[in-house]
């Protein structure tokens, strides 16, 4: 079962989850985006202790705090590593007062019926194995839809409340990530499809299942307040999808009871070359105007 104290606090803490679990495909754009460039790294190992080292200044940072951030998803291998001598989960948890998830997915298979699944993931009860003797609340496994075909969002909420189960089964709490693209000319449409798919995805679960649910900002304000109010739902989270992070704030602050769960746009202006000051700085900024949105 989940840990009742973190359970409580992602049900009712005012505040929002840092996404801070860029994987590999997506690391080097992270780092250059943080002005860190490929010349300043000559193999995985060593791009992943840079972003390491990114994650960990951003965790440690007085502005990374309980009092507007309830949880922070972490990438494996930032979940393997350490902050201050202790486990990262550990950290946050203890430390931070911060609960800690873990991105699950090895990434989306290639499109098919205007959709992309997960990539399969023989690993994942072991995985799952891991993060509970790490102390991980919950997990995160996305997906992409981009169309309202059908087909292709019945086969992405398929598979992901599939997946779900399996989380549950080993007392974890999924983050159902059914990510809508908001280049999709029918977004609208396509969220439709996606609430009635996950409506019965969640009516279909046993009576003591918890899940959360991470959605793009709809396009009709409040769209997604029926999942918010379903029984199984602990928490409905939103991504920033690549709105700029002010259009995101100002899209999230229409929507209430949505809570935001930024990865790109919680980093946006901060830079490897910052002084401590104006790096923590530019992080409160960032995390305060997160919060506001996410709690109007």
């Amino acid at each position: 079962m989940p840990n009742p104290d973190q359970l409580a606090r992602i049900r009712t803490a005012p505040g929002f989850i840092a996404a801070l679990d860029q994987s590999g495909g997506s690391t080097p754009k992270a780092l250059a985006a943080y002005g860190i460039g490929a010349d300043r790294y000559g193999d995985d190992a060593e791009m992943f202790d840079l972003v390491h080292a990114m994650r960990t200044r951003v965790i440690t940072s007085p502005a990374f705090t309980s009092e507007r951030i309830i949880g922070a998803i972490l990438f494996e291998r930032t979940m393997d590593g350490a902050i201050e001598n202790r486990p990262t989960a550990e950290y946050l948890w203890d430390v931070k007062g911060i609960v800690p998830f873990l991105k699950i997915d090895k990434g989306l298979a290639e499109h098919a019926h205007g959709a992309q699944v997960m990539k399969p993931m023989p690993e994942l009860d072991s995985l799952l194995d891991r993060a509970v003797a790490q102390g991980i609340f919950g997990t995160k496994e996305r997906s992409v839809i981009h169309g309202a075909d059908p087909a292709g969002v019945a086969a992405v909420v398929n598979q992901q409340f599939e997946v779900a189960r399996r989380v549950l089964d080993k007392g974890l709490v999924p983050i159902i990530e059914p990510e809508v693209s908001i280049s999709a000319p029918d977004k609208a449409e396509a969220e439709a499809l996606l609430r009635d798919a996950l409506t019965a995805g969640l009516d279909a679960l046993p009576e003591d299942a918890v899940v959360m649910l991470k959605l793009t900002i709809p396009s009709e304000d409040g769209f997604y307040s029926p999942l918010m109010a379903h029984p199984r739902v602990a928490r409905v989270v939103a991504l920033s999808g690549g709105y700029p992070r002010e259009e995101a704030n100002e899209r999230l602050s229409r929507n209430p009871g949505l809570i935001a769960s930024f990865s790109r746009a919680l980093l946006e202006g901060l830079s490897d070359g910052q002084s401590q000051e104006e790096f923590d700085t530019t992080l409160a900024t960032t995390i305060d105007g997160v919060y506001r949105a996410s709690i109007a």
